[in-house]
Protein backbone atom coordinates (compact mmCIF):
# COMPACT_ATOMS: atom_id res chain seq x y z
CA UNK A 1 0.00 0.00 0.00
CA UNK A 2 0.90 3.84 -0.98
CA UNK A 3 -1.64 5.48 1.03
CA UNK A 4 -1.03 6.74 4.47
CA UNK A 5 -4.22 8.92 4.57
CA UNK A 6 -7.25 9.76 2.57
CA UNK A 7 -8.56 13.27 2.08
CA UNK A 8 -11.88 12.98 0.61
CA UNK A 9 -13.65 16.23 -0.73
CA UNK A 10 -17.05 15.53 -1.02
CA UNK A 11 -19.28 17.67 -3.23
CA UNK A 12 -22.67 17.57 -1.06
CA UNK A 13 -25.49 18.16 -3.92
CA UNK A 14 -23.88 16.08 -6.26
CA UNK A 15 -22.49 18.59 -9.01
CA UNK A 16 -23.32 18.00 -12.54
CA UNK A 17 -21.02 15.87 -14.68
CA UNK A 18 -21.80 17.61 -17.68
CA UNK A 19 -20.88 21.11 -16.94
CA UNK A 20 -17.32 19.70 -15.65
CA UNK A 21 -16.05 16.59 -16.77
CA UNK A 22 -17.81 15.32 -19.62
CA UNK A 23 -17.71 16.06 -23.10
CA UNK A 24 -21.30 15.17 -25.20
CA UNK A 25 -21.48 17.30 -28.24
CA UNK A 26 -24.17 14.83 -29.56
CA UNK A 27 -26.31 16.52 -26.41
CA UNK A 28 -25.22 19.75 -27.09
CA UNK A 29 -26.54 19.41 -30.76
CA UNK A 30 -29.97 17.85 -29.88
CA UNK A 31 -29.88 20.63 -27.41
CA UNK A 32 -33.84 21.67 -27.16
CA UNK A 33 -35.39 18.81 -28.40
CA UNK A 34 -37.81 16.19 -26.67
CA UNK A 35 -36.51 13.39 -24.73
CA UNK A 36 -36.51 10.03 -26.05
CA UNK A 37 -39.35 8.08 -24.61
CA UNK A 38 -36.55 5.62 -23.58
CA UNK A 39 -34.98 7.90 -21.56
CA UNK A 40 -38.13 7.99 -19.41
CA UNK A 41 -39.90 4.62 -19.58
CA UNK A 42 -38.79 2.73 -16.02
CA UNK A 43 -37.11 5.65 -14.48
CA UNK A 44 -38.03 6.85 -11.09
CA UNK A 45 -37.27 11.06 -10.88
CA UNK A 46 -36.98 13.30 -8.07
CA UNK A 47 -38.79 15.91 -10.04
CA UNK A 48 -38.63 15.63 -13.76
CA UNK A 49 -42.44 14.58 -14.98
CA UNK A 50 -43.66 14.76 -18.43
CA UNK A 51 -41.34 15.17 -21.48
CA UNK A 52 -38.50 17.38 -20.61
CA UNK A 53 -35.86 18.82 -23.12
CA UNK A 54 -32.92 17.78 -23.56
CA UNK A 55 -30.13 20.09 -22.05
CA UNK A 56 -26.45 20.40 -23.23
CA UNK A 57 -23.57 21.38 -21.32
CA UNK A 58 -23.57 24.90 -20.78
CA UNK A 59 -20.29 25.84 -21.02
CA UNK A 60 -17.37 25.06 -23.62
CA UNK A 61 -14.96 22.30 -23.31
CA UNK A 62 -11.81 21.86 -24.31
CA UNK A 63 -8.95 19.32 -23.77
CA UNK A 64 -5.90 19.80 -21.21
CA UNK A 65 -2.48 18.14 -20.26
CA UNK A 66 -0.53 15.14 -22.03
CA UNK A 67 -4.11 12.94 -21.31
CA UNK A 68 -5.85 15.07 -23.64
CA UNK A 69 -9.13 14.60 -20.85
CA UNK A 70 -11.57 17.02 -21.63
CA UNK A 71 -12.85 19.92 -18.75
CA UNK A 72 -15.05 22.60 -18.84
CA UNK A 73 -13.91 26.63 -19.23
CA UNK A 74 -15.56 26.02 -15.18
CA UNK A 75 -12.18 24.83 -13.88
CA UNK A 76 -9.51 26.31 -14.83
CA UNK A 77 -7.11 25.64 -11.86
CA UNK A 78 -7.77 22.26 -11.91
CA UNK A 79 -6.82 21.97 -15.72
CA UNK A 80 -2.99 22.32 -14.96
CA UNK A 81 -3.61 18.95 -12.42
CA UNK A 82 -5.48 17.20 -15.26
CA UNK A 83 -2.44 14.79 -15.81
CA UNK A 84 -2.52 14.27 -11.97
CA UNK A 85 -5.62 12.63 -11.19
CA UNK A 86 -7.86 9.58 -12.26
CA UNK A 87 -10.87 9.63 -13.48
CA UNK A 88 -14.01 7.46 -13.10
CA UNK A 89 -16.88 8.66 -15.15
CA UNK A 90 -18.95 5.32 -14.93
CA UNK A 91 -19.76 5.80 -11.40
CA UNK A 92 -23.62 4.33 -10.53
CA UNK A 93 -25.90 4.24 -7.30
CA UNK A 94 -29.02 3.27 -6.48
CA UNK A 95 -30.24 5.93 -4.80
CA UNK A 96 -31.65 9.09 -6.25
CA UNK A 97 -32.29 10.84 -3.22
CA UNK A 98 -29.75 13.48 -1.22
CA UNK A 99 -29.97 11.49 2.27
CA UNK A 100 -29.63 8.01 1.30
CA UNK A 101 -27.25 8.23 -1.50
CA UNK A 102 -24.34 10.31 0.75
CA UNK A 103 -25.10 7.70 3.32
CA UNK A 104 -24.45 4.81 0.79
CA UNK A 105 -21.08 6.77 -0.69
CA UNK A 106 -19.80 7.64 2.86
CA UNK A 107 -21.10 4.39 5.16
CA UNK A 108 -21.48 1.76 2.16
CA UNK A 109 -25.30 1.65 3.14
CA UNK A 110 -28.40 3.88 2.66
CA UNK A 111 -29.95 3.06 5.95
CA UNK A 112 -28.18 4.85 9.30
CA UNK A 113 -26.63 3.27 11.97
CA UNK A 114 -23.31 2.12 9.53
CA UNK A 115 -19.94 2.96 9.80
CA UNK A 116 -18.58 5.61 8.19
CA UNK A 117 -15.62 5.03 5.32
CA UNK A 118 -13.79 7.12 7.80
CA UNK A 119 -14.38 5.31 10.57
CA UNK A 120 -13.84 1.90 8.96
CA UNK A 121 -10.58 3.37 8.17
CA UNK A 122 -9.11 4.50 11.66
CA UNK A 123 -10.32 1.35 12.94
CA UNK A 124 -7.73 -0.22 10.95
CA UNK A 125 -4.89 1.72 11.24
CA UNK A 126 -5.56 3.76 13.93
CA UNK A 127 -4.06 7.25 14.21
CA UNK A 128 -0.56 8.27 13.51
CA UNK A 129 -0.94 11.54 16.08
CA UNK A 130 -2.16 10.35 19.74
CA UNK A 131 -2.79 13.65 19.97
CA UNK A 132 -5.27 14.66 17.00
CA UNK A 133 -8.57 12.62 16.45
CA UNK A 134 -7.75 10.28 13.67
CA UNK A 135 -10.64 11.15 11.93
CA UNK A 136 -11.56 14.99 11.50
CA UNK A 137 -15.02 16.28 9.44
CA UNK A 138 -14.60 19.96 7.86
CA UNK A 139 -17.61 21.67 6.61
CA UNK A 140 -18.14 24.38 4.19
CA UNK A 141 -21.18 26.35 2.21
CA UNK A 142 -23.17 27.66 4.98
CA UNK A 143 -25.23 24.30 5.68
CA UNK A 144 -24.45 20.21 6.78
CA UNK A 145 -24.67 17.61 3.87
CA UNK A 146 -28.13 16.47 3.74
CA UNK A 147 -26.99 13.00 5.33
CA UNK A 148 -26.04 14.66 8.61
CA UNK A 149 -23.89 13.92 11.04
CA UNK A 150 -24.26 9.58 10.36
CA UNK A 151 -21.71 10.41 7.33
CA UNK A 152 -19.08 10.60 9.53
CA UNK A 153 -20.84 8.37 12.50
CA UNK A 154 -18.78 4.98 13.56
CA UNK A 155 -22.16 3.10 13.56
CA UNK A 156 -21.73 -0.54 15.34
CA UNK A 157 -17.64 0.84 15.93
CA UNK A 158 -16.53 2.01 18.74
CA UNK A 159 -17.49 5.41 18.69
CA UNK A 160 -14.19 6.26 19.49
CA UNK A 161 -13.79 5.83 15.93
CA UNK A 162 -16.64 8.70 14.63
CA UNK A 163 -15.06 11.68 13.08
CA UNK A 164 -14.37 14.84 15.09
CA UNK A 165 -16.52 17.73 13.23
CA UNK A 166 -13.98 20.81 13.71
CA UNK A 167 -14.74 24.49 13.10
CA UNK A 168 -12.28 26.52 10.25
CA UNK A 169 -12.49 29.54 12.25
CA UNK A 170 -12.83 30.16 16.38
CA UNK A 171 -12.57 27.19 18.66
CA UNK A 172 -11.46 24.28 16.95
CA UNK A 173 -14.02 22.40 18.77
CA UNK A 174 -16.60 23.52 21.06
CA UNK A 175 -16.32 23.44 24.29
CA UNK A 176 -12.55 22.02 24.11
CA UNK A 177 -10.82 25.29 26.34
CA UNK A 178 -10.62 25.11 29.81
CA UNK A 179 -13.36 27.63 31.95
CA UNK A 180 -12.60 30.67 32.86
CA UNK A 181 -10.00 30.28 35.90
CA UNK A 182 -9.37 26.76 35.69
CA UNK A 183 -5.79 25.82 34.94
CA UNK A 184 -4.71 22.97 32.71
CA UNK A 185 -2.54 21.72 36.46
CA UNK A 186 -6.46 21.82 37.44
CA UNK A 187 -7.69 20.30 34.55
CA UNK A 188 -5.28 17.35 34.69
CA UNK A 189 -6.39 16.40 38.13
CA UNK A 190 -10.13 17.03 37.65
CA UNK A 191 -9.64 14.27 34.49
CA UNK A 192 -7.29 11.88 36.81
CA UNK A 193 -10.34 11.85 39.39
CA UNK A 194 -12.78 11.16 36.83
CA UNK A 195 -10.63 8.59 35.13
CA UNK A 196 -10.53 6.73 38.19
CA UNK A 197 -14.69 6.96 38.18
CA UNK A 198 -14.89 5.52 34.91
CA UNK A 199 -12.42 2.88 35.45
CA UNK A 200 -14.21 1.67 38.78
CA UNK A 201 -17.53 1.63 36.59
CA UNK A 202 -16.04 -0.14 33.75
CA UNK A 203 -14.64 -2.68 36.01
CA UNK A 204 -18.11 -3.19 37.29
CA UNK A 205 -20.33 -3.16 34.60
CA UNK A 206 -18.02 -3.76 31.61
CA UNK A 207 -19.74 -1.22 28.96
CA UNK A 208 -16.88 -0.54 26.28
CA UNK A 209 -18.54 3.33 26.11
CA UNK A 210 -17.16 3.38 29.48
CA UNK A 211 -13.36 3.37 27.65
CA UNK A 212 -14.46 5.37 24.74
CA UNK A 213 -15.36 7.92 27.64
CA UNK A 214 -12.18 7.71 28.88
CA UNK A 215 -10.07 7.77 25.46
CA UNK A 216 -12.54 10.96 24.81
CA UNK A 217 -11.88 12.74 28.03
CA UNK A 218 -7.80 12.23 27.50
CA UNK A 219 -7.91 12.85 23.66
CA UNK A 220 -9.60 16.32 24.35
CA UNK A 221 -6.79 17.42 27.24
CA UNK A 222 -4.05 16.64 24.45
CA UNK A 223 -6.35 18.07 21.57
CA UNK A 224 -6.05 21.80 23.77
CA UNK A 225 -3.07 22.82 22.20
CA UNK A 226 -2.54 20.20 19.12
CA UNK A 227 -5.61 20.91 17.72
CA UNK A 228 -5.89 24.88 17.81
CA UNK A 229 -2.44 25.16 16.17
CA UNK A 230 -3.13 22.60 13.60
CA UNK A 231 -6.50 24.49 12.15
CA UNK A 232 -4.81 27.70 12.95
CA UNK A 233 -3.76 28.78 9.14
CA UNK A 234 -2.86 32.33 10.10
CA UNK A 235 0.79 30.24 10.56
CA UNK A 236 0.86 30.08 7.21
CA UNK A 237 2.96 31.97 4.71
CA UNK A 238 0.87 35.14 2.78
CA UNK A 239 1.45 33.43 -0.44
CA UNK A 240 0.58 30.00 0.55
CA UNK A 241 -3.00 31.36 2.06
CA UNK A 242 -3.03 33.67 -1.43
CA UNK A 243 -2.50 30.19 -3.30
CA UNK A 244 -5.15 28.46 -1.59
CA UNK A 245 -7.38 31.77 -2.31
CA UNK A 246 -8.08 31.55 2.13
CA UNK A 247 -9.87 34.26 3.78
CA UNK A 248 -8.56 33.35 7.61
CA UNK A 249 -11.33 33.75 10.22
CA UNK A 250 -14.20 32.78 7.74
CA UNK A 251 -15.37 29.25 6.64
CA UNK A 252 -14.96 28.31 3.52
CA UNK A 253 -13.61 25.43 1.65
CA UNK A 254 -10.56 27.30 1.08
CA UNK A 255 -9.50 27.60 4.48
CA UNK A 256 -10.69 23.47 4.91
CA UNK A 257 -8.43 22.56 2.08
CA UNK A 258 -5.13 24.46 3.76
CA UNK A 259 -6.27 23.01 7.21
CA UNK A 260 -6.88 19.63 5.39
CA UNK A 261 -3.24 19.71 4.40
CA UNK A 262 -2.02 21.02 7.91
CA UNK A 263 -3.52 18.28 9.30
CA UNK A 264 -2.62 15.31 6.92
CA UNK A 265 1.20 16.28 7.36
CA UNK A 266 0.29 15.95 10.97
CA UNK A 267 -0.91 12.35 10.64
CA UNK A 268 -4.40 12.56 11.15
CA UNK A 269 -5.72 9.55 9.03
CA UNK A 270 -8.81 10.38 7.34
CA UNK A 271 -9.67 14.62 6.34
CA UNK A 272 -13.09 14.53 5.31
CA UNK A 273 -14.22 18.22 3.77
CA UNK A 274 -17.87 18.50 2.98
CA UNK A 275 -18.73 21.35 0.75
CA UNK A 276 -22.41 22.56 0.19
CA UNK A 277 -24.34 23.62 -2.66
CA UNK A 278 -24.14 21.11 -5.43
CA UNK A 279 -28.40 20.85 -6.06
CA UNK A 280 -28.53 22.50 -9.19
CA UNK A 281 -32.01 21.86 -9.94
CA UNK A 282 -32.68 25.35 -11.11
CA UNK A 283 -35.31 25.82 -8.41
CA UNK A 284 -33.59 29.41 -8.08
CA UNK A 285 -30.32 31.71 -9.44
CA UNK A 286 -28.38 30.26 -6.50
CA UNK A 287 -29.03 26.53 -8.11
CA UNK A 288 -29.45 27.65 -11.46
CA UNK A 289 -26.27 25.85 -13.69
CA UNK A 290 -25.86 28.88 -15.84
CA UNK A 291 -25.52 31.05 -12.16
CA UNK A 292 -24.67 29.56 -8.85
CA UNK A 293 -22.98 26.57 -10.40
CA UNK A 294 -20.46 29.08 -11.63
CA UNK A 295 -20.39 30.42 -7.67
CA UNK A 296 -19.60 26.93 -6.24
CA UNK A 297 -16.81 25.46 -9.15
CA UNK A 298 -15.08 29.09 -8.12
CA UNK A 299 -15.41 28.42 -4.68
CA UNK A 300 -13.99 24.58 -5.09
CA UNK A 301 -11.64 25.13 -8.37
CA UNK A 302 -8.37 27.16 -7.04
CA UNK A 303 -8.51 25.65 -3.43
CA UNK A 304 -8.56 21.82 -4.54
CA UNK A 305 -5.94 22.75 -6.88
CA UNK A 306 -3.95 24.47 -4.55
CA UNK A 307 -4.19 21.27 -2.26
CA UNK A 308 -3.16 18.88 -4.89
CA UNK A 309 -0.37 21.37 -5.77
CA UNK A 310 0.80 22.04 -2.31
CA UNK A 311 0.90 18.49 -1.41
CA UNK A 312 3.18 17.26 -4.70
CA UNK A 313 6.01 20.02 -3.75
CA UNK A 314 6.14 18.69 -0.17
CA UNK A 315 6.53 14.93 -1.40
CA UNK A 316 2.72 14.16 0.35
CA UNK A 317 1.03 12.83 -2.43
CA UNK A 318 2.80 9.74 -3.15
CA UNK A 319 0.66 8.40 0.42
CA UNK A 320 -2.21 10.91 0.52
CA UNK A 321 -5.35 9.62 -1.66
CA UNK A 322 -7.47 12.27 -2.47
CA UNK A 323 -10.68 11.57 -3.66
CA UNK A 324 -13.80 14.08 -5.10
CA UNK A 325 -17.08 13.31 -6.34
CA UNK A 326 -20.35 13.87 -4.98
CA UNK A 327 -23.33 11.03 -4.46
CA UNK A 328 -25.01 10.70 -7.93
CA UNK A 329 -25.02 12.36 -11.13
CA UNK A 330 -27.14 14.97 -13.22
CA UNK A 331 -29.76 14.05 -16.08
CA UNK A 332 -28.90 14.95 -19.41
CA UNK A 333 -32.51 16.42 -19.81
CA UNK A 334 -33.62 19.78 -18.24
CA UNK A 335 -36.11 19.98 -15.01
CA UNK A 336 -39.56 20.22 -15.45
CA UNK A 337 -41.29 20.17 -12.18
CA UNK A 338 -44.73 19.12 -12.63
CA UNK A 339 -44.25 19.29 -16.44
CA UNK A 340 -43.52 22.78 -16.83
CA UNK A 341 -40.54 24.79 -18.28
CA UNK A 342 -38.19 26.10 -15.07
CA UNK A 343 -37.57 29.84 -15.00
CA UNK A 344 -34.05 28.82 -14.56
CA UNK A 345 -31.75 25.79 -15.95
CA UNK A 346 -31.11 22.98 -14.17
CA UNK A 347 -31.01 19.20 -14.43
CA UNK A 348 -32.88 16.57 -12.02
CA UNK A 349 -30.82 13.64 -10.29
CA UNK A 350 -29.09 11.09 -12.46
CA UNK A 351 -28.30 8.03 -10.09
CA UNK A 352 -27.68 5.79 -13.12
CA UNK A 353 -23.73 7.93 -14.29
CA UNK A 354 -21.37 10.07 -12.35
CA UNK A 355 -17.88 11.35 -12.07
CA UNK A 356 -15.38 11.19 -9.32
CA UNK A 357 -11.31 11.63 -9.57
CA UNK A 358 -9.04 10.65 -7.43
CA UNK A 359 -4.77 11.26 -7.16
CA UNK A 360 -2.30 10.48 -5.33
CA UNK A 361 -1.49 7.48 -2.21
CA UNK A 362 -0.59 4.88 -5.15
CA UNK A 363 -3.83 5.79 -7.94
CA UNK A 364 -2.61 5.60 -11.72
CA UNK A 365 -2.58 9.41 -12.96
CA UNK A 366 -3.55 10.75 -16.30
CA UNK A 367 -5.97 8.09 -17.16
CA UNK A 368 -9.78 7.74 -16.94
CA UNK A 369 -11.90 4.48 -16.17
CA UNK A 370 -15.61 4.17 -17.94
CA UNK A 371 -17.62 6.16 -20.59
CA UNK A 372 -21.13 6.87 -20.87
CA UNK A 373 -23.08 6.96 -23.84
CA UNK A 374 -23.63 9.59 -26.48
CA UNK A 375 -25.97 11.38 -24.02
CA UNK A 376 -23.63 11.59 -20.76
CA UNK A 377 -26.55 9.25 -19.25
CA UNK A 378 -25.75 5.84 -19.09
CA UNK A 379 -22.67 3.75 -18.41
CA UNK A 380 -21.21 2.31 -21.55
CA UNK A 381 -18.44 0.64 -20.30
CA UNK A 382 -16.86 -0.69 -17.08
CA UNK A 383 -19.72 0.23 -14.58
CA UNK A 384 -18.38 0.98 -10.82
CA UNK A 385 -20.49 0.49 -7.72
CA UNK A 386 -20.12 2.43 -4.63
CA UNK A 387 -18.70 -0.72 -2.91
CA UNK A 388 -16.24 -0.98 -5.84
CA UNK A 389 -14.87 2.05 -5.33
CA UNK A 390 -14.89 1.20 -1.66
CA UNK A 391 -12.70 -1.92 -2.35
CA UNK A 392 -10.80 0.03 -4.35
CA UNK A 393 -10.09 2.80 -1.47
CA UNK A 394 -9.11 0.00 1.29
CA UNK A 395 -6.95 -1.53 -0.91
CA UNK A 396 -4.88 1.65 -2.04
CA UNK A 397 -4.56 2.11 2.11
CA UNK A 398 -3.39 -1.72 2.25
CA UNK A 399 -6.47 -3.07 3.30
CA UNK A 400 -8.39 -6.76 1.57
CA UNK A 401 -12.08 -5.41 1.78
CA UNK A 402 -13.14 -8.74 2.93
CA UNK A 403 -11.02 -8.87 5.77
CA UNK A 404 -11.91 -5.75 7.23
CA UNK A 405 -14.72 -6.54 9.47
CA UNK A 406 -16.66 -6.42 12.43
CA UNK A 407 -18.44 -8.42 14.47
CA UNK A 408 -22.01 -7.21 14.97
CA UNK A 409 -25.40 -8.84 15.55
CA UNK A 410 -24.61 -11.95 14.23
CA UNK A 411 -23.02 -11.17 11.33
CA UNK A 412 -19.24 -10.16 9.94
CA UNK A 413 -19.98 -6.38 8.99
CA UNK A 414 -17.97 -4.64 6.15
CA UNK A 415 -17.56 -1.34 4.75
CA UNK A 416 -18.27 -3.18 1.23
CA UNK A 417 -21.59 -4.53 2.47
CA UNK A 418 -22.67 -8.41 1.80
CA UNK A 419 -22.68 -7.79 -2.10
CA UNK A 420 -19.61 -8.98 -4.12
CA UNK A 421 -17.26 -6.07 -4.48
CA UNK A 422 -14.27 -6.03 -7.06
CA UNK A 423 -11.14 -3.96 -6.99
CA UNK A 424 -10.62 -1.04 -9.95
CA UNK A 425 -7.66 -2.43 -10.67
CA UNK A 426 -6.86 0.07 -13.89
CA UNK A 427 -6.93 2.73 -11.53
CA UNK A 428 -4.48 1.65 -9.26
CA UNK A 429 -0.69 2.23 -10.10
Amino acid sequence: ARAKRIIYLHMAGAPSQLELFEHKPDLTRLDGQDCPASFLQGKRFAFISGVPKLLGSQYPFHQAGQSGAWVSDRLPYFEKHIDDVCFIKSMRTDQFNHAPAQLLVQTGNLRLGYASMGSWVTYGLGSENQNLPGFIVLISGGKQPDGGKQLWGSGFLPSIYQGVQCRSHGEPVLYLENPQNVSRSLRRSELDAIDEINRQQYAEFGNPETITRISQYEMAFRMQMEATDALDIRKESVATQAAYGCKPGQESFANNCLVARRLAERGVRFIQLYHWGWDSHGSNAKEALNLGFTDRCREVDQPMSALLDDLKQRGMLEDTLVVWGGEFGRTSMRENRNGAVMQFIGRDHNPGAFTIWLAGGGIAPGITHGETDAMGYEIVKDPVEIRDLHATILYAMGFDHRKLNYSFQGLDQKLTSVKPARIVSEVLG
